[in-house]
């Protein structure tokens, strides 16, 4: 129950923080970094951080990407 409750946690920062940004590049910065804490520390349950580093910037790259283009007005 306990690794659950982290989980989703951890889901929900990556969701959010990527919009913590005023420039595009900003928005993929806090994205990429949220999105490895959070990968390090979801892959740290399944005895590789690294991987789940590298898999969780990139997601937190690409909500930073659509959270500017939200932000921008590109989606309707």
């Amino acid at each position: 129950m306990k690794s659950i409750s982290i989980l989703v946690l951890a889901a929900t920062m990556a969701a959010v923080l990527p919009g913590c940004g005023s420039t595009p590049r900003a928005s993929v910065a806090s994205g990429t970094a949220m999105g490895a804490a959070t990968g390090a520390v979801v892959g740290s349950f399944s005895g590789n951080a690294g991987r789940g580093a590298l898999l969780g910037a990139g997601v937190g790259a690409l909500g930073g990407v659509l959270a500017d283009e939200h932000r921008r007005g590109s989606f309707q």
